[in-house]
């Protein structure tokens, strides 16, 4: 089991920059695959980001490829989500997951066991 705690969200511009972390617990963080998804009012949960086991493999939703860069650490149980060139409806509660394996795709939401609390991302016009 491993324990997932997102810091970072907050306030910013359109056109801003926001850097979200999620920090897990345990000595087997490495054995998971890692996403962010976020889900905004009424909305449900999607997809964002997702990074492999050693950090070399990246996935990103359409609406956020080339804006958002997701990275980890397995030294520090923490991956990050960079995320520039905000825009309104980039808003939502930012969850990060832990997936002990991928039966179908990276954005296949039952393989993520683990999940944050969630860090709300607001961004002003």
């Amino acid at each position: 089991q491993v324990l997932l705690v997102e810091s970072g969200g907050g306030l910013v511009q359109t056109g801003g920059s926001l850097r979200l972390a999620c920090a897990g617990s345990g000595r087997i963080f490495d054995t998971y695959i890692m996403g962010w998804f976020r889900q905004g009012p009424g909305k449900e949960r999607d997809f964002v980001a997702a990074i492999n086991r050693s950090g070399d493999m990246t996935w990103y939703s359409d609406s956020v490829k080339g804006r958002f860069t997701i990275g980890r650490d397995n030294a520090k149980n923490t991956m990050y989500l960079q995320m520039s060139s905000l825009k309104p409806e980039d808003a939502a509660v930012y969850y990060c997951a832990a997936a002990p394996r991928v039966t179908r795709s990276v954005d296949f939401i039952a393989d993520y066991d683990f999940w944050g609390q969630g860090t709300q991302v607001t961004v002003s016009t």
